[in-house]
């Protein structure tokens, strides 16, 4: 019973802290792709998806052991967020207002250092860790590029609940960087490794709290 106990409370944090993460994303980053401040904006997006996701990812990845289960976690976030987007449509907004993140391919590769290193956790947060800082910005970009203009839709549809100091005015796009993705990568993988650490650190008092 204990043993049963223990595995779906296990399954249950997985799903709680995967909800947390994608309020999170939807509070802090997907008005980000509409703000006039575009490219800066896709730079801290990048940053902060990163390592969101990288520190709940190796987390219940090194719990469980198993690969895998960081792609599991990152598809109940994009599963939760398309759920969001889905309650801004049905408000009336296009399709297209909200934006959700890539996150399956970036927890993919974690999950491929770790099964690829016999489940080395030290590889897995220096490697994966890596990866995902220098992965994540691409496909977000990628993912971008195959929808309607953020900003076009931003000045015709915007968000009631913002204050109007927020709402766009004028583009300012690559006012101070040219490449958003290079600066979002290298600083994602840079900060993404201690982070990663930080979630592998986490299993330690998790034990001590199941003990």
């Amino acid at each position: 019973l204990m043993v049963w106990l223990r595995r779906t409370t296990h399954y249950l944090f997985i799903v709680v802290v995967a909800v947390n993460s994608t309020l999170l994303t939807i509070n802090a980053g997907d008005y980000i792709f509409y703000t006039d401040w575009m490219w800066t904006s896709f730079v801290v997006f990048s940053i902060s998806q990163s390592t969101m996701l990288a520190v709940g990812a190796i987390y219940y990845m090194l719990f469980t052991g198993v690969p895998g289960t960081a792609t599991y976690y990152a598809t109940i976030m994009t599963i939760y967020t398309w759920v969001a987007k889905g309650a801004w449509f049905a408000l009336g907004y296009p399709y297209d207002f909200i934006v959700v993140p890539v996150w399956i391919p970036s927890a993919m590769l974690l999950d491929l250092t770790y099964w690829a290193t016999r489940r080395n956790k030290h590889a897995a947060i220096l490697i994966g860790g890596s990866l995902i800082g220098l992965s994540l910005p691409l496909f977000n970009m990628v993912n971008l590029l195959l929808i309607r203009d953020p900003l076009e839709v931003a000045f015709k549809y915007p968000r009631p609940t913002l204050p109007a100091y927020m709402t766009p005015i004028e583009p300012q796009v690559g006012k101070f960087y040219n490449s958003p993705v290079a600066l979002g990568a290298g600083a994602g993988a840079v900060l993404t490794v201690p982070i990663a650490a930080l979630g592998a650190k986490l299993n330690t008092w998790t034990y001590r709290w199941m003990a």
